[in-house]
C-alpha cells in the first residue's frame, strides 16, 4: 500500500549546526506526521588530491565510510531521544547538481536545510537556499541557528506579508493548529495611513502588525518577532499574482536579515487522499 505520508528531506552540511537542523525536522515531523530524510554532499576536491587512479579509489572508499559514520553520530541520538526514524543518503560530487538530482529522485513534499551567515553566503556563492526555491515547488524550511525548532516545544508562529485567511494550505493550516498563542501577522507596507494603528486585534484573534517600508523597516520586525517570541515565520510565495505574496527580492531580503527560523511556503501542495 501507498503511503500518504508527507516527507521532508532534510539536507545537511553536518558542520555546527547540523543537530538543530535534524532536530528542527524532527519538529516539524512530529507536528505533521512526516517522514524524515537527510541527504549530504561533498565535494570531490574535498575527498581526492592525487593523480592516481588506485590512490583515488582509495580515498573515496575511506571518505564514504567516514561520512556514513559521521552520519550516523548525528542522527542516533536524535532516533534515540524522540524516537523517530530517520533515512540518511550522501553523494560526492557536484553540490547542486546531486541536489537537484535527489530532490527529483525522492520528490520530497518539505526541505529544510540550516541558514548559513550572510559573510559566509558571500565567501562561499553557494546560494543554497536560493537554488533549492528555484528547483523545489513545495515548502522550504530555514532554520536559524540554535536552538531551532525544539520537538514537544511551543512554536510561536507569524505570518509574513498575508492575513491568516491568505494561508490556507494543507501544511500551513496543520502548523497552525499548533501554535502557541494568538497568531500574528507582520505586514510592510508602502505608507502607513495616520489612522491606521501599528497593530490591531480582528475578530478571529490575529493580532496584525503593521511596518511602514524604509531602510529600518527589517531592524523593527525582526525586534518584534523578538518581543513576540516568533520562533517559526511564515512566509507566503503561493501565487505571484497574490498581493499578499512575497516576490523573490522580499523572500531573500528576509532569509538574508532575519535571525528567526522561516517556513516559506509552496507554489504547488500535496493533497492528502
Amino acid at each position: 500500500m501507498k503511503s500518504n505520508k508527507f516527507k521532508i528531506l532534510v539536507l545537511s552540511d553536518l558542520k555546527k549546526h547540523a543537530n538543530s537542523v535534524v532536530t528542527s525536522a524532527i519538529s516539524l515531523s512530529k507536528m505533521l506526521d512526516t517522514e524524515v530524510d537527510l541527504f549530504y554532499v561533498k565535494k570531490p576536491t574535498e575527498v581526492i588530491a592525487t593523480d592516481s587512479q588506485l590512490s583515488a579509489i582509495r580515498s573515496l572508499n575511506h571518505e564514504q565510510n567516514l561520512l556514513r559514520n559521521k552520519i550516523q553520530e548525528t542522527i542516533k541520538p536524535l532516533i534515540k531521544s524522540y524516537g523517530v526514524h530517520i533515512t540518511s543518503n550522501f553523494r560526492i560530487g557536484h553540490l547542486k547538481s546531486e541536489i537537484e538530482a535527489y530532490i527529483k529522485a525522492t520528490k520530497p513534499d518539505i526541505i529544510v536545510l540550516g541558514k548559513r551567515n550572510s559573510k559566509l553566503i558571500k565567501l562561499t556563492r553557494d546560494h543554497i537556499a536560493d537554488f533549492v526555491l528555484k528547483i523545489h515547488e513545495g515548502p522550504v524550511v530555514i532554520i536559524s541557528g540554535e536552538p531551532g525548532l525544539v520537538p514537544e516545544n511551543d512554536v510561536h508562529i507569524g505570518l509574513l506579508n498575508g492575513k491568516s485567511q491568505g494561508f490556507n494550505q494543507v501544511l500551513t493550516e496543520d502548523l497552525k493548529t499548533k501554535t502557541s498563542g494568538d497568531l500574528k501577522t507582520f505586514n510592510i507596507v508602502k505608507s502607513i495611513d495616520k489612522s491606521e494603528e501599528m497593530n490591531t486585534i480582528d475578530v478571529n484573534k490575529t493580532i496584525d502588525f503593521v511596518f511602514e517600508k524604509n531602510d529600518n523597516t527589517i531592524k523593527n520586525l525582526s525586534n518584534y518577532l523578538e518581543k513576540n517570541q516568533v520562533n517559526l515565520l511564515l512566509v507566503n510565495r503561493a501565487d505571484n499574482a497574490d498581493l499578499t505574496s512575497n516576490n523573490t527580492s522580499d523572500i531573500k531580503n528576509v532569509i538574508n536579515n532575519l535571525k528567526v527560523s522561516l517556513f516559506i511556503t509552496g507554489s504547488t501542495q500535496k493533497q492528502v487522499v
